[in-house]
């Protein structure tokens, strides 16, 4: 009965014919719990966030929660189609896409969300894959003074689509990405079935999906480790004019947690590149953190170049703490760190608040309609022994006029991702995370987006060229040789996994990692 109902749906999609019956009869036959929409309702399930690429599916699916993802599932393998999980529809080059496929709506799952404490500072949340961070953010600090350990810079994203990537912000180098801090997670298989997995049961597709870019299960609830939220956040910004000195006092402060208490350590390390330049977007404008502070460019060295770097750092306390405490603490933390005097930027304000600090950018990118323009980013991670060679070549020559927004370069540390997962990454303990986030006016207001697509090529060409140890984050490739290239030794367990959860390659067909198998008659 399934099949015969999705055989009359192609048909009439086919036809661009979509009559309400066919998607009722579509929805009864599947027993979905959510909805169905088609033709034009599924407009929004073309496009994501990158806008460089757009591809129609069949349909898009409202699912109700895991039962009804894993109808689908059955149902495209029923078919021959591909079905796709869609979360905030944040992905950059149609990664969430099924071209003619299924495209599975999953915020529009059901509310799931547990709290369980374990003791006065830890426990855990039991939220929906399609939940957005910025809601468990608010639903844990406000009921329960509890928050995740790990996060991401953007908070309008979903659990299960960072979590089938990495998930990585300035605490990675305390806790390790957002996949390093989940211990269960409930999955839909390629196969269209469902399992809870953790490291001690179904182990094998707890890791695989973690980082797994979403190639062998949906992610449809995830246990998320819990901590005592701090009140509020002392956030710093130091700049440096020396990319060496930059680093070292980078990499002094992601590891100088392993050699001491928690106490002298920053709870928050991220970096950036920045222009010697008065544009507001990504030059000395972009620094301060509060309207009535100023860069003072006389501050800067005459041997300044044109590019600036900044250190980004956080320091958590609590409202009982006294701000001569505090300062002291903050104080002591900077001694014999290299930054520009004078050039040295504070502010106070509510953890909720630093979290979503991206929340005002998106507001006034909106506002400016460049929230809508095509964002052709690049993430990379970069080996230490490669960063310095990296910055001469990228950041002052290819890079040498910006990008028209942030420059994200920071250190990670490896021992803090487990091995297990579905991730590569480069070989050494240290390791840089590059992240070049476009925010440019359309063409011909702007650049157009296929010459910025041409310079990240550029870009990865050089590392590849000169024998970087290096890695894509959010990987985007065009065949499956440039995909071994990218797993290299971890291509032949990525393999096994895909024929163990999704041998038909079900799932994710927008990555274009592996083709849609058709089983033959």
């Amino acid at each position: 009965m399934i099949a015969a109902y999705l055989e009359c749906f192609v048909q009439e999609n086919d036809t661009e014919s979509q009559p309400y019956d066919v998607v009722s009869g579509l929805c009864g036959a599947l027993d979905l719990q959510g909805t169905i929409d088609c033709g034009d309702g599924a407009e929004q399930a073309s496009k994501d966030f990158g806008g460089m690429n757009s591809l129609a599916p069949l349909a898009f699916v409202h699912p109700a929660g895991a039962g009804d993802v894993a109808s689908v599932v059955r149902a495209a393998a029923n078919l021959n189609l591909t079905a796709a999980a869609r979360g905030n529809g944040h992905s950059i080059n149609g990664q969430a896409m099924a071209d003619r496929g299924l495209v599975l709506d999953m915020p529009a799952m059901e509310d799931h969300f547990r709290v369980v404490r374990t003791s006065n500072d830890s426990g855990y949340a039991d939220v929906s894959g399609g939940a957005l961070w910025e809601d468990v953010l608010k639903r844990c600090v406000r009921d329960y003074r509890m928050a995740p350990r790990s996060w991401t810079d953007y908070l309008s994203l979903t659990v299960g689509g960072t979590l089938s990537n990495a998930g990585v912000s300035g605490q990675a180098f305390r806790y390790g990405p957002q996949t390093s801090n989940v211990t269960e997670l409930e999955v839909v298989t390629g196969k269209g079935e469902t399992f809870v997995c953790s490291k001690a049961e179904n182990s094998e597709l707890f890791f695989s999906v973690l980082g797994g870019l979403g190639q062998f299960g949906i992610i449809t609830r995830a246990r998320v480790l819990l901590q005592q939220a701090p009140d509020m956040v002392r956030w710093i910004r130091l700049v440096y004019t020396e990319f060496d000195a930059f680093t070292r006092d980078a990499e002094s402060l992601v590891t100088r947690r392993h050699e001491s208490s928690d106490d002298d350590s920053f709870d928050y390390v991220e970096g950036f590149a920045f222009m010697n330049s008065d544009n507001p977007a990504d030059g000395l404008p972009s620094v301060p953190l509060h309207p009535d502070q100023i860069f003072d460019p006389t501050r800067l060295p005459e041997e300044a170049g044109s590019v600036l770097y900044c250190l980004e750092l956080a320091r958590h306390y609590r409202n009982s703490d006294h701000p001569s405490i505090v300062d002291m603490g903050v104080t002591r933390l900077l001694e014999g760190l290299g930054f520009v005097e004078g050039l040295e930027f504070q502010v106070d304000l509510g953890y909720e608040e630093f979290l979503l600090r991206v929340k005002q950018a998106e507001e006034h990118a909106k506002a400016s309609g460049i929230w809508d323009s095509p964002h052709p980013w690049l993430n990379l991670f970069v080996s230490k022994s490669d960063i310095a060679d990296f910055d001469r070549a990228v950041f002052k020559k290819i890079l040498k006029d910006g990008i028209g927004g942030p420059m994200l370069v920071y250190p990670l540390l490896r021992s803090k991702w487990d091995a297990s997962t579905s991730v590569v990454l480069p070989d050494s303990e240290i390791f840089y995370i590059v992240a070049l986030l476009r925010f440019t006016p359309a063409y011909p207001k702007g650049p157009s987006f296929e010459s910025l697509v041409a310079q990240n090529q550029e870009i990865v060409q050089y590392c590849t060229k000169k024998g970087f140890d290096f890695k894509l984050y959010l990987p985007h490739y065009r065949s499956q040789e440039e995909w071994k290239r990218h797993f290299g030794n971890q291509w032949s367990r990525f393999v096994e996994r895909k024929t163990c959860f999704d041998p038909m390659a079900i799932l994710a067909p927008g990555q274009k990692i592996f083709p849609r198998i058709i089983p033959k008659p």
